[in-house]
Order: C-alpha cells, then sequence, then structure tokens
C-alpha cells in the first residue's frame, strides 16, 4: 500500500506538470518552443507509462513507453523542426486573441474538465483515476489551442498536443490500449505528419504563406 501511495503521488506530479506544459503552449508565441514543449509533454507521457507499468506490474506498458519516448520525444519533434526550417518559419505564431484572456479561456476549460469527469474518476479503479480530470483538461486545451492559431504548422502541433491527452486518457482509465492499436495509432500519426509536410510545402509554393487567413481570403476573392 505504501508503494501504491508512493506512485499514486508521483502520477499526480505528472500529471500536474502535463497540465502545466499545455498552458505553457497555450500562452507560447515562438513555434520552435511550441514544439520543445510538445518534446516534454512526450517526456512526461513516458514517464508516467512507466509508473504505471511499474505499480501495476503490466510489462505491455514497458514496450508503450519505449514507442512513446522513440516518437514523441524524438522523432515528431525532430520532423516538425526540420519542416520549420525548411519552410523558413522562424517568427511568431500570435494566437487570435490576447494571452490573458486565452489563459482564463484555458482556465474555465479546466474546471469544466475537472468536473465533467468527477463522475467518471468515481466509478473507475485504477490508480489513476483522480488524473482522468486532467487528460481531459489537456485535451481541451489543445483544442483551444488549434482554435486560437492561424497558422498551419501550430494547429498541426496542437493536434498532436491532443493526441498526448487522449494517450494520458487512455492510461489513466485503462490501464493503456492493446499493443496493436498503439501501434497503428503511432503509424497513422507518422503518416499524418508527412502528408501534412507535403502539404504545407504545396501551400508555401502556391501561395507563399501559412496563414490561414490569408489562405481564406484567397478563397473569398
Amino acid at each position: 500500500m505504501p508503494t501504491l501511495t508512493l506512485a499514486n503521488q508521483f502520477l499526480h506530479v505528472l500529471a500536474a506538470g502535463l497540465l502545466m506544459i499545455s498552458f505553457g503552449m497555450l500562452a507560447q508565441r515562438r513555434t520552435r518552443r511550441l514544439i520543445v514543449l510538445l518534446a516534454w509533454q512526450g517526456a512526461v507521457l513516458t514517464a508516467s507509462t512507466l509508473l504505471v507499468a511499474i505499480s501495476a506490474h503490466l510489462p505491455d506498458l514497458y514496450y508503450s513507453a519505449a514507442l512513446t519516448l522513440v516518437e514523441k520525444v524524438w522523432l515528431m519533434p525532430w520532423i516538425l523542426m526540420r519542416l520549420m526550417r525548411r519552410l523558413g518559419i522562424e517568427g511568431d505564431s500570435d494566437p487570435l486573441v490576447n494571452i490573458p484572456t486565452l489563459m482564463l479561456v484555458g482556465l474555465g476549460l479546466v474546471i469544466f474538465a475537472f468536473g465533467l469527469a468527477q463522475p467518471i474518476s468515481s466509478l473507475a479503479t485504477t490508480v489513476t483515476r483522480q488524473t482522468l480530470g486532467i487528460a481531459m483538461a489537456v485535451i481541451l486545451l489543445a483544442f483551444l489551442m488549434m482554435i486560437a492559431r492561424h497558422k498551419a504548422v501550430t494547429q498541426v502541433i496542437g493536434f498532436l498536443a491532443m493526441e498526448n491527452g487522449l494517450f494520458f486518457a487512455a492510461t489513466s482509465t485503462t490501464y493503456g490500449m492493446p499493443m496493436v492499436i498503439e501501434l497503428g495509432i503511432a503509424l497513422d500519426l507518422l503518416i499524418g505528419v508527412f502528408i501534412f509536410g507535403i502539404f504545407f510545402f504545396q501551400i508555401r509554393e502556391q501561395f507563399d504563406s501559412l496563414d490561414l487567413h490569408q489562405l481564406e481570403a484567397l478563397k473569398e476573392d
């Protein structure tokens, strides 16, 4: 029991760190730093998955943690950094509304997520049931970041951050997904990022911009 309690405490710390990183991504203007924060999200997910594997004695989660480490901490950020350099995206990515307003909306979403997760958490039996609200808050904050940004690359980062929240929610409620499903999702994400990269290059070549507002103006014209 003391080991289980200690594992719970560490999981809560990691969950809080994941939530703080999500707020940091919401307030961040630099695309490069957004990618760095995305890698830190992957590192926290790797640590939390390892902790659940150790505390619940589930060997399959060790493979999930290794896959998360390779894909979310190294591979995806590396691809995004390379894509950013090739596209010449070095400037700021200002949100559609000012940062204080965005943070207040994010705080409201966190409160909503905790209220929504409370009935589900009370029925859960896993050691991480109390982190379900944080997982839902991470998903909602990533969705808010996608809505509030007008650069295509930052919206892809928001999509990946949302998937991180879904992965953390799966770990919180069911001790992870079957390995076949996780491998399929990882492959889909990797292919999706490559397709997005090709799509971005085509847009940049045709319109010399990745600003969604400018693309919408072209559509209206």
